[in-house]
Order: C-alpha cells, then structure tokens, then sequence
C-alpha cells in the first residue's frame, strides 16, 4: 500500500485544516489506519486512529475534541479534519496502514507510511 499525505499548512491559532490520505491500493480497506505526527525535535506521536470499517476510533487526548479522524473506504482515502487549531499542533503529520483490520496506537503496528505533510500553527 502506497500513502500519499496532503492538506498541510500555514494557519492561524483556532484555525482549521483538514488531511487527506490517498491509498494506492484497494487493500486499503482492510486495514485499520491512523495519524501519527512528529514535531522538530521530538519523536513521532499516535494523533487518532480508525478501524478498517469505520465502526471505531481513538484519539489522543491531546487531539480529543478537536480532531475527528474519518475514511471513505470506495475513495480508498483517509482524512483528518482539525479544529481549533493550537502552536502545539505544528508537526509533520503521516498517515499509515496498520498491519491489522484494527487501529492502534502503536507506531510498531502500522507497516505503511505516507511521506508527511507538514501544519504550521502560528500564534
């Protein structure tokens, strides 16, 4: 499975985007999916997940609330709409495709990796 990650950008503390995931294969709706973000200096981050059907998901409580992660699995795509945007979401955002039907948490389940797209948040 092929990731392809956009929507990033600049935007203003409270503000708004949202990702897209663009899966190369139709497998991708077998496989559980999440966000995973990484800031300068830090190590990558679990941000949400969602099952391979969509009848579950998970955020981390940093995001919860704010972040709604969701697929359309006959676009092959996985998006992530952000709300209420705050400095301490600025990051590379990626995409992955867990091992499983399941979503996880966990960076060691996912066998695929988008290439990031980058969230500026100013203040």
């Amino acid at each position: 499975v092929q990731l392809q990650a956009s929507g990033g950008g600049l935007v203003q503390t409270g503000g708004s985007l949202r990702l897209s995931c663009a899966a190369s294969r139709r497998t991708f709706s077998n496989n559980g999916m999440g966000w995973f973000r990484q800031a300068p200096g830090k190590e990558r981050e679990f941000v949400a997940t969602i099952m391979w059907n969509a009848s579950g998901t998970y955020y981390a409580e940093s995001v919860k609330g704010r972040f709604t992660i969701s697929r359309d699995n006959a676009k092959n795509t996985l998006y992530l709409q952000m709300n209420s945007l705050k400095f301490e979401d600025t990051g590379v955002y990626y995409c992955a495709a867990s091992r499983h039907a399941s979503g996880s948490s966990q960076v060691g389940h996912y066998g695929y990796w988008g290439q990031g797209t980058l969230v500026t948040v100013s203040s």
